[in-house]
């Protein structure tokens, strides 16, 4: 080759190099809702049966085609269970892979510890821009807390606050802020004048739009966190309405006797001792509905653009609620509408569709499993959680039927710590005797098979895999007496 064109040939390599690596390089969306029953998503009623679907009455229901297409062109799992069921523990697991108590927040309202490394600080270092928007809910106690100084690798965190469950935001020359003010001027819950521009699901879904559209030329990665549909149950025209015409029917777990209610169950909030509030309930589903069509637009600007099958887009939540099931709300339990959440993910090029995943899985594997789906394998060498890749890259593989993970109450105390697989869950707890539960059997988790002998095997499996992964992230539960007597330490 002439010499004078070797520059030409090492530059054009250079550039084909730089276009095969962007073409692998697959940027992140990442859909987080507060507080979300799984049982409002039309895509997780398919899998369950009619009496498990319809615990507020038969068709009594909200329609979520949106997220449910996340389902039909990506992969489900039915058994992703949070690190605790609680939101600022639950998050701090799920960016950062690892369990709460190793973040310095085993409880609400902590900051998280500087040196927390989360897949946010391995993909901007790796030259993606970043961002977050919503509720952070890991820098203390501040409230709302704009922009918090430590960022933990999203960039771009303008529109990030701390915590509180507004519904009203707009922009202002000196950054944005909530819209609703009380009679002393203070920022307020109220959804106030909140219409499609300014209610907290839309405002904050144009603000990650405008973010993808201002770097849809180079990689990147944005976290949305809804504060929705977390409490209060209020949402803005017209989807405070929309669901009014449901009767909405008590769950048959309200009205249970005291054998088939853990002791550890019995510290929640005991409301709707008649029946479900009717508002309440129809709200919810009214944030819901608001969310699902958010998510429609985002779907659809991906398209638009372009970005479709290079965007990894997730939906999950950092727990669920109750609802009235166990005569309960919000959360904190181990239940399974406590502390199991949608987790939903499509990537045209890399997860298979169509495909349903009922191994467990734990908030803490989350990390890991998409760094690897990236390109990033390694990312997070300090991490608790596994990289489950594997189970999504093929619809042949459908995961570990027998494998077990471990979630935990809040506080570095907790008052129990659970292990489940797809089918069995075990509680200790230190409010009560040992629960278990055949889930396949028993959706609503009144039987205790602790004592039964058929379940002998199980139970021993369950409490050795607890311990085992306990032991793994050195949680300070194995340090109290009643854990180290009842786990035979």
């Amino acid at each position: 080759m002439n010499n004078r064109l070797m520059p030409l040939a090492i530059f054009l390599l250079f550039v084909l190099a730089r276009l095969a690596d962007a073409a692998d390089t697959p940027n992140l969306v990442i859909i987080y809702t507060d507080e979300h029953n799984f049982r409002t998503l039309g895509c997780y009623r398919d899998q369950l049966s009619n009496e498990e679907s319809f615990v507020w009455g038969e068709g009594v229901k909200v329609e979520t085609p949106n997220i449910d297409s996340l389902a039909r062109e990506g992969t489900l799992c039915t058994s992703f269970y949070v690190a605790t069921p609680v939101c600022s523990p639950s998050r701090a697991s799920l960016i950062s892979g690892l369990y709460p108590h190793a973040t310095g927040v085993p409880t609400n309202d902590l900051p998280m510890k500087d040196e927390v490394l989360t897949f946010a600080e391995v993909l901007r270092s790796n030259g993606y821009a970043t961002s977050f928007v919503g509720k952070w809910h890991l820098d203390g106690t501040a409230k709302p807390g704009w922009e918090p100084e430590r960022n933990f690798g999203f960039e771009d965190n303008r529109y990030m606050y701390n915590r509180g469950h507004w519904k009203n935001f707009e922009d202002t020359p000196d950054g944005p802020r909530v819209g609703s003010l009380d009679a002393k001027g203070r920022p307020s819950y109220g959804v106030g004048d909140a219409g499609e521009s300014n209610y907290a699901t839309d405002f904050l879904m144009d603000r990650t739009i405008d973010f993808i559209r201002e770097n849809k030329d180079d990689p990147f990665c944005i976290m949305l966190s809804l504060p929705d549909p977390h409490g209060p149950n209020t949402v803005r025209k017209p989807y405070d309405t929309r669901f009014k015409h449901l009767e909405f029917d008590s769950p048959a777990t309200m009205f249970k006797s005291k054998s088939e209610t853990p002791g550890w169950a019995t510290s929640g909030s005991f409301i709707w001792e008649q029946a479900l509030k009717q508002n309440s309930m129809a709200t919810y589903f009214g944030m819901v509905q608001c969310i699902d069509d958010n998510v429609g637009k985002l779907l659809g600007f991906l398209e638009a653009n372009g970005l479709e099958e290079d965007t990894i887009v997730v939906f999950t939540s950092d727990h669920g609620d109750l609802m009235g099931e166990h005569r309960l709300h919000n959360k904190g339990l181990p239940y399974e509408t406590s502390a199991c959440v949608a987790f939903l993910i499509k990537y045209p090029k890399k997860v298979a569709s169509k495909n349903v995943i009922r191994s467990a899985m734990s908030s803490a594997d989350f990390a890991p499993t998409v760094l690897n789906l990236m390109g990033f394998e390694g990312g997070l060498p300090a991490a608790h959680g596994e990289d489950l890749s594997a189970q999504f890259r093929s619809a042949k593989k459908k995961g570990d039927a027998d494998r077990i993970v471990y979630f935990r109450g809040a506080g570095y105390e907790s008052r129990w710590v659970a292990a489940v697989s797809d089918r069995y869950k075990l509680v200790y707890s230190i409010s009560d005797e040992l629960w278990l539960f055949d889930l396949e059997k028993d959706f609503e988790e009144l039987v205790n098979r602790a004592k039964d002998p058929e379940y002998a095997e199980i139970r021993k499996e369950l409490t050795a895999a607890l311990i085992e992964q306990m032991k793994a992230t050195d949680d300070p539960a194995l340090k109290m007496e009643a854990y180290r007597k009842s786990l035979g330490l």
